[in-house]
């Protein structure tokens, strides 16, 4: 019965990778676990003594949405482009040399301009209609992971064609 659920978890595991938004979801997933945790640490406590007291949901969502776009670039890096890795290289000759890890960082944040942006406005908007920090931090992450999954497919991970 338990070999039977490990078989049956193990093609489920292997259909799913076929699908990658939904590799992107998950790993948007751990972000999001990420951002939330980040933003109420810096929430309550390293950013605690800031005053106006009004100030600190500007810092600690800047903080936590740094440190998600890292992880969440990690993973998508790593897992929900792996197959693209090799197109992320230049071919010089009999070389094949990867771009700069860093490089590709930049990339993967400017593509998330606009999602980083809608998440930041919507969360301080939500907030000024009353919903508590974390809440309204949740709802706009799913909001903006839409764009981030579009701009980073076609732009950061795209199929580069070889010269």
């Amino acid at each position: 019965m338990v070999s039977g659920l490990r078989v049956q978890l193990w093609r489920w595991m292997n259909w799913l990778h076929q699908f990658r938004f939904m590799r992107f979801a998950l790993v948007g997933a751990s972000g999001t676990v990420v951002n939330l945790s980040v933003l109420f640490t810096a929430h309550e406590l390293v950013f605690s003594a800031i005053e106006p007291a009004g100030s600190k949901p500007y810092f600690s969502l800047a903080l936590a949405i740094a440190v998600a776009t890292v992880n969440n670039f990690t993973w998508n890096r790593l897992w929900t482009w792996s197959d693209r890795l090799h197109a992320t290289a230049h071919h010089e000759g009999q070389r094949l040399r990867k771009r700069s890890l860093l490089a590709q960082l930049g990339q993967y944040a400017a593509a998330s301009w606009l999602g980083i942006l809608l998440q930041y406005a919507l969360t301080l908007g939500l907030m000024h209609l009353g919903l508590h920090y974390l809440l309204a931090n949740l709802i706009a992450i799913g909001i903006a992971s839409v764009s981030n999954f579009i701009t980073n497919d076609l732009w950061t991970f795209r199929n580069r064609k070889r010269p």
